[in-house]
């Protein structure tokens, strides 16, 4: 290489080896005297170190799970006249009707607040649980309005909320990634972009692993090496990386992907007993649904029984996706075979957390990216309606973790078109959210792209009522 070549530097890299990179230079002294992930202090105390997050993909309607409206009764089959959205106009196919839920509510827990009667199990954990019927969503497009649910920005590349409140918190367990993802066997729409760290840090995606089979693939070495062998190859591969990190000092991706190393390294002690679900006792394996007939009860049952033992592990943040909500037609089966499905995991969910006692620093969130119409077209008779995206009204319920318990917060009109009482954007409900684990928004910041970038966007109001 000659010398004139070793003297030309990038602009970054100038500014990196003048003043204005003393600060990642101390960044760098940090970095080596503590991991990337180690615990942090929050912002104010809380009850909730952690959150589980399950999605329901595709927009489950809050008229048929747990926003009934007796109204529909009435108008069911009279004409809707109004078309409030171009995807409601693309997707009609003639005169638009109300439509009636085709299940039957019931009144559950002590307040005896209205669910759809095919949660049997779930009737059993109301009194914990917290009904917001208050959001409402910006986008009818399933891949923005996940990106928005999941990242705060519509258009996807920000960080995920996991990968905030890793950045923000840290994470209890170093041999164990910060933030979770276990999904369906189809990733949601949108991809890994709906846990990517997004401008943040490579260090703070999150870490999805498989919906079949091993959770973890090759979580033991091969039997002819050793892990002192592992970890001298590991040492001579840092050697060699911190030799290209000099020449990029930079490059941030060559850190994250050293630690992965190492993170994957320390993994292969403690990961295997935490995937390994035939450790929990039968109850508790038929408490959630583990074994069920039905495969789909029995997969959703192990990604919420790994869910439990992932927060229990110290893991800070783990989303479970469960897709198959978006029903524009015959919603009698499509939603009633996801209601099953749901059921008894996530009730197991609740109960397992109430009795193992995690349910008080446990933030459990259940959503949709939004919710559904109160009218549809007639598509082939009576029983094939179904309904379409609605921005406007959508179900949330939230427990555990400073959450209030037993409880309805806000309103939809007597049709559940829209949220009429308490109604807040999905922005104020992130801000409630890491309110709840101890993160104030505004100060939970990161310098990207030109300014001080936050999971809000621009900023946003805390729920009050979300807060017991």
């Amino acid at each position: 290489m000659s010398t004139e070549h070793t003297l030309m530097r990038t602009r970054r890299e100038f500014l990196y080896r003048s003043g204005l990179g003393l600060g990642s230079v101390a960044l760098s002294a940090l970095l080596g005297k503590a991991a990337p992930l180690s615990p942090r202090k929050p912002h104010h105390p809380a009850k909730a170190r952690s959150c589980i997050f399950l999605l329901m993909e595709g927009g489950p309607s809050h008229i048929d799970t747990f926003d009934p409206k007796p109204k529909l009764d009435d108008l069911h089959m009279t004409e809707f006249a109004k078309q409030r959205t171009k995807f409601a106009a693309a997707m009609n196919t003639g005169k638009r009707h109300y439509v009636k839920s085709p299940f039957e509510f019931r009144r559950a827990g002590e307040l005896g607040i209205e669910i759809n009667a095919r949660f049997p199990h779930f009737a059993g954990v109301v009194d914990d649980i917290c009904f917001y019927r208050g959001l409402q969503a910006e986008s009818v497009n399933h891949p923005t309005a996940l990106f928005h649910l999941n990242t705060g920005n519509r258009f996807g590349g920000d960080p995920g909320v996991g990968s905030w409140v890793s950045y923000g918190l840290g994470t209890e367990n170093e041999n164990l990634p910060a933030f979770v993802v276990l999904p369906d066997v189809a990733y949601p729409q949108g991809g890994a972009a709906n846990w990517s760290n997004g401008f943040l840090p490579a260090h703070y995606q999150g870490t999805p692993l498989r919906a079949n089979g091993a959770p973890v693939l090759d979580m033991e070495p091969p039997a002819s090496v050793t892990r002192e062998q592992q970890r001298k190859n590991l040492d001579l591969l840092a050697s060699l990386n911190a030799i290209h990190r000099q020449r990029h000092p930079d490059h941030d991706e060559l850190e994250a992907r050293i630690e992965s190393y190492e993170l994957a390294f320390r993994m292969q002690a403690e990961m295997p007993g935490v995937v390994d679900l035939a450790s929990e006792p039968d109850s508790t394996l038929e408490l959630y649904g583990v074994g069920d007939p039905n495969p789909e009860v029995d997969a959703i049952a192990k990604r919420c029984l790994l869910a439990r033992r992932m927060v229990e592990s110290g893991v800070r943040f783990v989303q479970v996706i469960v897709g198959g909500w978006d029903s524009h037609d015959y919603i009698e089966s499509a939603h009633g075979t996801r209601i099953t499905a749901i059921d008894k995991p996530m009730a197991g969910l609740m109960k397992d957390l109430k009795r193992t006692g995690l349910l008080d620093e446990t933030l459990v969130v259940w959503a949709g990216e939004f919710g559904r119409t109160p009218d549809n077209g007639l598509r082939g008779g009576d029983k094939a309606w179904g309904r379409d995206h609605n921005a406007k009204a959508m179900p949330l319920w939230l427990a555990g973790g400073g959450a209030p318990r037993g409880r309805i917060v806000g309103a939809t009109d007597e049709v559940g078109d829209a949220a009429v009482e308490v109604v807040h954007p999905i922005k104020d409900f992130h801000v409630t959210l890491l309110h709840l684990l101890g993160l104030d928004d505004a100060k939970l910041t990161y310098f990207a792209q030109g300014r001080n970038k936050q999971l809000s966007q621009t900023g946003g109001e805390l729920i009050r009522p979300l807060v017991a």
